[in-house]
């Protein structure tokens, strides 16, 4: 017994060494070819991406009913769609002081952010943005053409707009909230976005949900073309807001509770 345990111990040194010499050999050649090592990365985010765009283009128009989100207020506005976008998270601040952060977001202030708009902008060939542009997600918003659909306060907002996302340089054209649903328009693309927040408690659980639908075939194809484009991108943007988001409305919470403003 006592030479077994001595020959496994010496197996597992054996292992480890040699599991050791491995990880020095493989950061030793990255040292060598970090060229190699840089190709490799960007080999396989081309592939990540390439993957990402087919299954949007994929998923297409593939949504069937049951996966509503039992959003009502949105769904009066376009209880059909093409596509679209849900995320979600938990926080530990009340719903009211959450929607507040999220409307206040500042998405520039988010480097990766920055890069996929700077990337969408190179391809494209499209022009600056105006830098003199509003401060704040839902200022801005409103300052590119979106219009507010509906204002549950403390609750939702729910903004739409139609354009041509594929253009270089997309402008946004807001329309009546009665206006909405029935616009059919061909050459368009229709888009409706929440942000949403369910209380629970002294907590909630924000909520954004974006939905889009092309006004005729022709878009239909243009669009579906552009989608898988811009998915991996657009859904990035989407996750990258949830933790700045919490973080931002837990601290206003946090504030409010020992009586310090909130805001900023």
């Amino acid at each position: 017994m006592y030479q077994h345990n001595r020959a496994e111990v010496a197996r597992n040194d054996g292992n480890q060494s040699g599991g050791r010499q491995r990880a020095r050999d493989f950061t030793q050649r990255l040292e060598k070819y970090p060229g190699r090592a840089m190709a490799a990365g960007v080999g396989v985010a081309a592939a990540a991406y390439v993957a990402c765009a087919g299954v949007a283009y994929y998923r297409y128009g593939r949504h069937p009913h049951e996966t509503r989100s039992g959003d009502e207020v949105l769904d009066r506005f376009m209880p059909l769609y093409d596509v679209v976008e849900r995320h979600h998270i938990r926080v530990r601040a009340p719903a009211a002081v959450t929607l507040a952060a999220a409307c206040e977001q500042e998405i520039m202030a988010v480097p990766l952010i920055r890069l996929i708009f700077g990337m969408r902008a190179k391809v494209l060939g499209a022009s600056p943005d105006d830098p003199s542009r509003p401060r704040g997600l839902l200022a801005g918003m409103r300052s590119l053409g979106w219009g507010v659909l509906a204002d549950v306060p403390g609750r939702e907002i729910v903004l739409g707009a139609v354009t041509k996302p594929w253009e270089p340089n997309v402008t946004f054209r807001a329309l009546a909230p009665d206006e909405f649903d029935a616009f059919s328009e061909p050459g368009f693309v229709k888009i409706a976005w929440t942000l949403r927040v369910d209380p629970a408690g002294e907590s909630c659980c924000f909520r954004t949900e974006t939905r889009a639908m092309a006004t005729d075939p022709t878009a239909r194809v243009r669009f579906r073309r552009y989608w898988a484009f811009a998915w991996p991108g657009i859904t990035a943007i989407r996750w990258l807001l949830l933790r700045p988001l919490r973080r931002d409305a837990e601290r206003r919470a946090r504030m409010a509770r020992r009586g310090s403003p909130a805001t900023g």
